[in-house]
């Protein structure tokens, strides 16, 4: 293969990347960074210009980008899901006088069946 060719493998390969990001199809993702890591190995091994690079860094930097925000928006949802754990257990608020007050939730009860 030349270098044109694994160049534009690459691109193809983040203008796919980019869309599986879009998408939120982090299993497409996955399989996309083993694909990519081989075509790294190889341009590795080659010498490339700079006019061939420029556009493989700017696709490259913006699916970072797009994989930080991402990443943001996980840790966004999982904070959002341990608050209204906290708030399933217990809540607080405060009385007329400004007092901090915690209400706790009930414990649910469970019947367990025996055969």
């Amino acid at each position: 293969m030349t270098d044109v060719s694994l160049t534009e493998q690459l691109e193809v390969l983040l203008q796919a990347e980019r869309e599986a990001l879009l998408a939120g199809d982090f299993e497409k993702i996955a399989e996309l960074l083993e694909i990519k890591e081989i075509i790294a190995e190889k341009l590795g091994d080659q010498k490339i210009s700079t006019q061939e690079l420029a556009p493989l860094q700017d696709g490259m930097r913006r699916n970072q980008e797009l994989f930080d925000q991402a990443l943001a928006g996980i840790r966004n949802v999982a904070s959002r899901l341990g608050d209204l754990q906290r708030v399933r257990r217990s809540m607080d608020t405060y009385d007329a006088y400004g007092r901090r007050m915690t209400i706790d939730a009930p414990q649910e009860k469970k019947l367990e069946r025996r055969a």
